[in-house]
């Protein structure tokens, strides 16, 4: 099953888009599941309003900086270079989807819709899988 396959059907047992993305790479990360679950939660719906960034994004943000941190308490050094792989990563999602705002890419007030769940969901997984995989 690809990463994209498992998101989808994570999301289909009613994950959040950020819960999909964040969990089909607990196990290629090392990551306990349930924490990433848990951790995640939050970030569906827009973060819960439809205003926010996209779930999909944010669940792969989060592997980005569970990827790429140090996780030095006393003197980070790495917030620089995850920022940056956050900014390409959303930059990508912006550029393919026209928006990377939840209600939005929903069509909520326009009734055009930019990209379903599964499609942002799928879009995460691919821009995340490329990132991780350099």
């Amino acid at each position: 099953m690809t990463k994209k396959e498992l998101a989808i059907s994570l999301h289909d047992k009613k994950y959040n888009c950020a819960q999909s993305v964040a969990c089909a790479f607990a196990e290629d990360l090392n990551l306990d599941p349930q924490i990433l679950f848990k951790m995640c939660e939050g970030f569906g719906l827009g973060m819960g309003c439809m205003t926010g960034t996209c779930g999909a994004i944010s669940g792969a943000i989060a592997l980005l900086g569970m990827k790429n941190s140090d996780g030095n308490l006393e003197s980070p050094a790495t917030k620089v270079s995850t920022y940056q792989l956050s900014k390409e990563l959303l930059e990508k999602f912006q550029q393919k989807n026209g928006s990377t705002i939840c209600k939005e890419l929903k069509g909520v007030g326009t009734g055009t819709v930019l990209r379903s769940c599964p499609g942002c969901i799928e879009d995460a997984v691919e821009f995340i899988e490329e990132i991780l995989n350099r």
